[in-house]
């Protein structure tokens, strides 16, 4: 039965073992559809996170959906275009359930006013990474890959260590609502700034946020405290970043490391300008979007300047991947990517082995089986202290949101392994039902973005997107559930291309050998991608695995 939702009560949480599809694997991405709602930022408007990352393009796309999905034969395909389903044709019963395509726009004509158009005529939807794919699991999705930057950071700078160090960073939506948890989880004192007191009200009411400021005199105090103390918390403070940031920096303070995920990749929907609220920001959006834009460009222009100046006074700055170095650079900050991206800067020795961020949801909706999934992690990878100091912390910090899920950062040959242990605890009764596996979009082979995933890549393959297209087509052939490729970024157009997979632990045999290609395969395109780029820790990885790559150096 499904789970009373306190936060959207119009969107219950699904569970239970009543089938209202033929089969579990249609049953399956049904409700990783409703999860996705449940978790969602505004799923009246559909939207799930970012502004518009939607999981349909509409509500009369989104009814037809979830009719073909309840009404469906395996050996049939549903064919989604940018969240409004098109066909569902006659395949196979070890084709994809679901292909989808979102928000690709052809070359010269990607531009963020193109999309806008397209998208106010009802034409195209901006999918996100997970959300019009169906795979996000709320903040926790983005928690480990925040906490994994943090402690990078703390190795590299900080003798391992972040108590007693100071992280000022904005943004408390569906992707910045992971920051505070993160930061704290990482032994830090960190200060988020967000324009919206809801949000605010949210992260502390999900226990993602310990306390909220009244305003910058008392949260500096509160850091500054607990600094002394190297005590970790997280405070919020509601403001705007690009007031907050040059205030604090004209006060001589400096934080240890300073980043931002507020919406800069959307000057219309998304990034809120200083000196406008946000009713005003509402308004405009339909009367005069031309004027929100050039506002909001205007005040990331003072906010990335006191992050460089930041930079310049000796702390760790960084770009969290939501293009607010393209902005500021557009607004004439010529120096603006002085800051470096985080995937270049901490985690593409783990990007060039195909580790990165590994996703599992329990479709009974039974919390119990997520534990039994974390004892099976910690008992197969005792050796992985990344794995098992994380599943630790998650235990302890992380609180589920929708679906019972869990993420983990594994790599080729781990994800495999892992999927076909659990899809024999399935079979087998010890879990209570089947489960679905997924990954973040920003994954080895499944991301061509020249600023964030791609962004200087050793032999200057930034932009060439030929691998995530690879990727998708790959992982039909290899039997997937769901297949996705989205494209976006700022203005929503023509700053990436990536690919998504769901595949589902049903405990068949069937479901084994989908599970056994489907992880195989990704994970060893996405060390040839690296070694195709010059990576060494691909070319090692290779070897010690004996991956089939062919070599033409």
């Amino acid at each position: 039965m499904p789970t009373p939702n306190p936060r959207h009560p119009n969107f219950p949480i699904p569970g239970g073992n009543e089938l209202r599809a033929k089969g579990w694997r249609q049953e399956a991405l049904l409700r990783l559809l409703e999860n996705v709602l449940s978790v969602g930022e505004d799923p009246d408007n559909l939207v799930v996170y970012a502004a518009l990352g939607k999981a349909a393009r509409n509500w009369a796309a989104h009814d037809a959906i979830v009719n073909a999905l309840k009404t469906m034969d395996e050996d049939q395909t549903l064919i989604i275009q940018s969240g409004k389903p098109i066909g569902l044709l006659k395949t196979h019963a070890r084709a994809p359930l679901v292909i989808m395509a979102n928000c690709n726009i052809v070359g010269q004509w990607a531009k963020a006013e193109n999309f806008y158009d397209l998208e106010k005529k009802g034409l195209i939807a901006w999918g996100g990474l997970t959300a019009g794919a169906w795979q996000y699991i709320g903040s926790q999705g983005v928690i480990q890959g925040t906490y994994e930057i943090f402690m990078r950071i703390a190795e590299n700078r900080f003798d391992g260590d972040l108590r007693g160090r100071f992280i000022l960073t904005a943004g408390l939506g569906g992707m910045g609502g992971a920051q505070p948890l993160a930061g704290r989880m990482a032994n830090a004192a960190i200060l988020v700034v967000d324009v919206d007191p809801e949000r605010a009200r949210k992260r502390q009411e999900v226990g993602y946020l310990e306390h909220v400021a009244p305003d910058l005199d008392t949260a500096l105090a509160m850091i500054d405290e607990a600094i002394k103390a190297r005590r970790p918390t997280s405070i919020g403070l509601v403001g705007n970043a690009a007031e907050i940031y040059p205030e604090i920096a004209r006060r001589g303070i400096t934080p240890d490391i300073v980043t931002d995920q507020t919406s800069a990749h959307d000057l219309v929907y998304g990034y809120v300008p200083k000196g406008y609220s946000l009713e005003e920001v509402r308004r405009l959006r339909k009367e005069n979007p031309a004027e929100l834009m050039a506002a909001s460009r205007a005040s990331i222009v003072d906010h990335v300047n006191a992050m460089l100046e930041f930079q310049r006074r000796g702390a760790e700055v960084f770009d969290n991947g939501n293009l607010i170095r393209t902005q500021a650079r557009d607004g004439g900050v010529a120096n603006a990517f002085d800051i470096k991206i985080f995937t270049e800067a901490y985690l593409r020795p783990l990007f060039a082995r195909a580790i990165g961020p590994f996703r599992w949801m329990a479709l009974s909706g039974d919390p119990e089986d997520i534990r039994k999934i974390d004892e099976l992690v910690l008992k197969m990878f005792a050796g992985n202290n990344i794995v098992t100091n994380w599943i630790g912390l998650a235990r302890q910090y992380v609180p589920f949101e929708g679906l019972p899920a869990r993420i983990a950062w594994l790599g080729h040959g781990e994800r495999t392994q892992l999927a076909l242990a659990v899809n024999e605890l399935v079979a087998n009764g010890t879990l209570s039902g089947p489960v679905a596996f997924s990954r973040d979009h920003l994954d080895a082979g499944a991301m061509a973005h020249p600023n964030i995933m791609t962004e200087r890549m050793k032999d200057g393959s930034d932009a060439i997107a030929d691998w995530p297209l690879l990727d998708a087509m790959l992982l039909t052939a290899s039997m997937a559930d769901l297949v996705a490729i989205h494209s976006g970024g700022g203005g929503y157009a023509g700053y990436m291309t990536s690919a998504g997979v769901t595949t589902i632990a049903d405990g068949t045999p069937e479901g084994a050998e989908r599970l056994r290609h489907v992880q195989t395969n990704d994970t060893s395109l996405g060390v040839m991608r690296y070694a195709d780029a010059g990576y060494d820790e691909s070319f090692d990885e290779i070897e010690k695995k004996d991956i089939p790559h062919i070599d033409l150096r």
